[in-house]
Formats: C-alpha cells, sequence, structure tokens
C-alpha cells in the first residue's frame, strides 16, 4: 500500500502569512518588551501552525484561534471594543500549547512567571 506523505497545507500557509503580517506591521510601532513579546508570540504560534498541520480538526482549530486571537487585535473605540493586550494574547497561546502537550512552546515558561519562594536558592541546613 502507498502512503502519500501531504507537505503543508494550504490553511497552514494562510495561518503563517497571518502572523508574518501582524508581526511586520507591530516591529513599526512597538520596541522594546512589547517587541520581544510579540517575536516570541510569532515564533511559538508558527511552530504550532506547522506542528499542528497534520492534526485533527479540533487540534488544529485551537492553534487557528490562537493565531486569530494573535492577529486581530481590535482597536479601542471608547468602552465598546478595548485592545487586546500582547499580554492576553500570551495567555491565549500558552493555554493552546499546553493543551496540545507541547509546553516547550509557551511565549515564558511557568517558572518565570512564578515568583521565587524566599529561601528557596539556599540549600536546605
Amino acid at each position: 500500500m502507498f502512503v502519500e506523505e501531504r507537505g503543508p497545507t494550504p490553511g497552514t500557509d494562510v495561518l503563517i502569512r497571518k502572523v508574518e503580517g501582524h508581526l511586520t506591521a507591530l516591529r513599526t510601532s512597538l520596541r522594546g518588551p512589547e517587541l520581544a513579546l510579540a517575536e516570541r508570540l510569532a515564533d511559538s504560534l508558527r511552530e504550532l501552525v506547522v506542528s499542528t498541520a497534520q492534526a485533527g480538526a479540533a487540534d488544529r482549530g485551537q492553534v487557528r484561534v490562537a493565531v486569530h486571537y494573535f492577529v486581530l487585535r481590535r482597536e479601542s473605540r471608547g468602552t465598546m471594543l478595548p485592545v487586546r493586550s500582547l499580554a492576553v494574547a500570551q495567555r491565549v497561546v500558552d493555554k493552546v500549547a499546553l493543551q496540545l502537550g507541547r509546553p516547550d512552546l509557551l511565549v515564558e515558561s511557568r517558572r518565570a512567571l512564578t515568583p521565587a519562594l524566599p529561601g528557596a536558592d539556599t540549600p536546605p541546613g
């Protein structure tokens, strides 16, 4: 029996182009830590898109939602449509990465997000 390996799907290419286009736009308006966060989000999203290209519809759907959440940042128009922060997009991307069993794609490791306990660096005496 012959099994044909499939390459990237058209949906994969579209999602990666959306991430790349949005990142290009953010590079013109963000600096410093915000730009670094946007770059890390884009890296994680690209890898999630590629790694789920042959996955089931539910997994691909979760990644698609994360991409759209990153890309479709709403513009503020009074109290009706608040701007989505990159930190909120990070939480969405991290949640999807964990749900898909890819903790290596967390934008920031959980250890970095958890404050250190006092005395944690000192060996037990």
